[in-house]
């Protein structure tokens, strides 16, 4: 069988994708445009490794598609030259704020951060969509600092988990490095009424290529986990089934409470 999240099988995506019919398009652009016809929004978490992600934006690019980049702050994510290089290929930049869990809880520390790191990244792209890091380790939902703030304020159009129908998007991501892994996801998951079940990148191939997705589709990944280099694949395939563990018990917990 055939490794999974490699990107030989993200390339096969891409242009499967493409050859569907869909735009491949940003979330900005998306937000902005007039969300009909078939539409494929490509939108990344750059939590770790940007280096991949600067991999998968190519692999973008040479398929004609544009998508959407959130980085944090934080120095694993937080690669200028990276952050430079993608947003020369066309893709949109934003910012993936963990501020409420980076303060542990203080909100002005935390609205104030934000303001600055928001700042930072318009450096680089004129930023007008973020999207929180869940943050699954920490017990702040970093979504939660919008209790007392308004992040449309400061030229924000869009955030994901606020500003999407998804009765009318269908969500998919490779978050725990499983398609839709809502058993070991503790914060991205989202209310809708679509029930389509992917089992793998090949399968998710299938199912674009045979026309069983609907016409709008959200699809979230976290580029630091698509590698063809084995050394880096088994390290992170080791890695994140730790961290599945952990996050299966915080789920748990969740719905225990």
């Amino acid at each position: 069988m055939a490794r999974d999240f490699t990107l030989h099988i993200y390339r096969q995506l891409v242009e499967t994708i493409a050859k569907s019919g869909y735009k491949m398009t940003s979330y900005e652009d998306f937000i902005t445009g007039s969300q009909q016809g078939k539409q494929y929004i490509l939108r990344h978490d750059v939590d770790d490794l940007p280096l991949q992600s600067l991999r998968t934006a190519q692999i973008e690019k040479e398929a004609g598609a544009k998508g959407t980049y959130y980085f944090r702050i934080v120095k694993q994510s937080n690669h200028p030259a990276i952050i430079e290089a993608i947003a020369k290929l066309g893709h949109e930049i934003g910012y993936h704020y963990e501020d409420l869990a980076l303060t542990h809880g203080n909100f002005e520390k935390a609205y104030e951060d934000y303001l600055s790191n928001l700042a930072y990244f318009r450096k680089y792209y004129p930023v007008t969509t973020i999207c929180m890091h869940g943050s699954p380790l920490s017990k702040w939902d970093n979504r939660r600092i919008w209790e007392k703030y308004n992040y449309k304020k400061e030229g924000i159009i869009a955030e994901p988990y606020f500003d999407t129908d998804f009765n009318k998007v269908f969500y998919i991501t490779d978050t725990s490095r499983h398609w839709n892994g809502n058993d070991y996801s503790v914060r991205d998951k989202v209310k809708t009424p679509f029930n389509i079940p992917i089992s793998s990148t090949a399968d998710l191939v299938q199912k674009i290529s045979s026309q069983q997705l609907p016409e709008l589709v959200m699809q979230n990944i976290h580029p630091q986990r698509w590698t063809d280099d084995i050394y880096l694949w088994t390290k992170e395939l080791v890695l994140q089934n730790t961290k599945n563990v952990i996050k299966k018990m915080i789920s748990n917990r969740q719905h225990a409470n």
